[in-house]
């Protein structure tokens, strides 16, 4: 694209998480609704423009425009394929530029006001959309995963004591960790202003990093940010619904030694009702998790008032809660554990699968437990939880390590030396490292989808990131597709009678700048069928 307003109508950068929604009275029509987490930052060969240190603003608008989601039409052609349907009253780009409505607990809350909206009731633009959920009703979840990175408060002391901002890992440098957006769009800017309405944008950080509800059956829709589900660098919002209509929704902090959570809403789901009826999405408990060591486990509500979430220390409402999610979650004591990505659920038990991806810290940083056994875990781990009773309400479970990922026993590096024990795994097949994706199909096969640095000498072993399918019962493990070098695999979702899977093809060949003027990288949705028009995985 040549200019912003042309690339808030084009596909945005980085595809991540992904669903695809059918048309309920015509199955060969659908909608793929796409994240767009980033942009790449080393594919600028020359680095970022600077004007007086500052980056210009059409340039900033255009990365901007490039983040959030898109809503693409598809439908099935003679032959069965999918193909994109345009022009499509259905298609539209949602972006960093994007009115969104905030809803629960924290609309209207002084800790949303900022000076371009001291109502506290209008967000303006998502980003960092990295992996999904869905919703019964037909609706769409994104997740803001690494929004702290686009923020800075210059204010040290301040910093200090907001934890909204430190707590979440908030640059105190003159530009943002990434993008330095600050230097051209003072919402980036969260340093206090004292002499401006609302202290300006200090507030800004406090909008990101929830969960966004989108309609993508309603172009005219606006987007809603649904608070009630907390806030932290979230991954993902699986998905659980029980018989009697009993919901919960599964996500992971994506950062080392951050926590699992679970929000559960008030009402049960009804077939029939629709948010425009019903805001399902507004009134629940979050819950976070504590792993014991003797593989029991047990939900711990953040609600204001209970325990130590009380004025004392610093949650003079359930506002703060929220907000500061990892901090209430540090003082109940919940588990820290390995870089928490996706979840997903079998739909023949209920039982919910979480991937760690990896954590080199563990053993230094953070203490060795029985859920994070390994020191220096540079492969990761699947971990299963059954809920009491298969009930997504429960507040306990039990939990096993599904598998450690990494090498087989008696592996040898490149140079021929033995494998050092923390980064042997237990897989029974194909081995990865670093799970990331995660998602069951109807018949109960779990597909794995990795993330890690091809180039680091630790993956010698293990070619470029892939995608796998496993057995939950024998636990047998076989590569199904591999991709590009540098690239992560991503975004897994299938048709309604899954003979269609599409998966993302994530930053391939992000270490390369696009230095011969001619080609660069993209990301890429693809698409897989199988010949003979079978389920795929059958």
């Amino acid at each position: 694209s040549n200019t912003w307003q042309e690339q808030l109508k084009q596909a945005g950068d980085n595809n991540d998480g992904m669903h695809f929604f059918a048309f309920p009275d015509d199955v060969n029509r659908g909608l793929l609704v796409v994240n767009h987490e980033y942009v790449n930052p080393t594919l600028h060969k020359n680095g970022f423009a600077y004007i007086d240190g500052k980056r210009p603003l059409e340039e900033v608008k255009k990365e901007q425009a490039a983040h959030g989601v898109s809503v693409i039409e598809l439908k099935k052609d003679k032959d069965n394929q999918w193909q994109r349907v345009y022009p499509s009253s259905y298609n539209r780009r949602i972006s960093n530029l994007t009115p969104m409505k905030i809803s629960g607990p924290l609309a209207q809350h002084d800790l949303m006001k900022t000076m371009a909206d001291p109502e506290g009731v209008e967000i303006m633009g998502t980003l960092n959309n990295c992996s999904n959920g869905f919703t019964p009703w037909g609706t769409y979840l994104t997740c803001e995963e690494n929004w702290h990175n686009y923020f800075v408060n210059q204010n040290k002391d301040d910093w200090n004591q907001r934890i909204s901002h430190r707590r979440y890992g908030i640059s105190t440098d003159n530009k943002a960790n990434k993008y330095a957006w600050n230097t051209a769009d003072q919402r980036y800017d969260a340093t206090p202003k004292n002499d401006l309405p609302h202290q300006g944008f200090v507030n800004e950080p406090n909008r990101f990093g929830w969960v966004v509800e989108i309609d993508p059956f309603d172009p005219t829709s606006k987007p809603v940010k649904r608070t009630a589900f907390g806030r932290f660098c979230r991954e993902c919002v699986a998905p659980s619904v029980a018989e009697n209509g009993q919901m919960a929704f599964y996500s992971g902090d994506d950062t080392r030694g951050e926590y699992v959570y679970k929000f559960v809403p008030k009402q049960r789901f009804e077939k029939g009702k629709t948010p425009h009826t019903n805001d399902y999405l507004d009134d629940g408990t979050l819950y976070v998790a504590r792993f014991n060591d003797d593989r029991s486990g047990v939900w711990l509500p953040l609600v204001h008032g209970q325990g130590a979430l009380n004025a004392e220390n610093g949650f003079v409402s359930q506002a703060e809660v929220l907000v500061n999610a990892r901090a209430a979650a540090d003082l109940l004591g919940a588990t820290p554990m390995d870089r928490p990505e996706w979840a997903t659920i079998n739909p023949h038990n209920l039982d919910v699968y979480v991937s760690l991806t990896n954590n080199t810290k563990r053993g230094l940083d953070f203490e060795l437990n029985a859920a994070n056994p390994r020191p220096d875990n540079e492969h990761g781990q699947i971990i299963k939880i059954v809920e009491d009773d298969a009930d997504p309400a429960a507040t306990q479970f039990v939990w096993d390590i599904f598998l450690l990922a990494g090498e087989r026993k008696g592996s040898v590096d490149k140079e021929g030396q033995a494998i050092p024990k923390n980064l042997i795994g237990n897989i029974n097949g194909d081995i990865f490292s670093s799970p990331d994706g995660l998602g069951f199909d109807q018949d109960g096969r779990l597909w794995i989808l990795t993330d890690y640095d091809d180039d680091n000498a630790a993956m010698h072993n293990m070619g470029t990131n892939q995608v796998l399918c496993a057995n939950p019962t024998t636990k047998e493990v076989k590569r199904f597709l591999v991709g590009p070098r540098g690239c992560e695999l991503t975004g897994i979702t299938w048709s309604p009678d899954y003979t269609t899977m599409w998966v993302n093809i994530q930053h391939p060949g992000i270490s390369y700048p696009a230095s011969d003027g001619v080609t660069r990288p993209r990301a890429t949705t693809v698409m897989i069928t199988k010949n003979d028009g079978g389920v795929i995985g059958s």
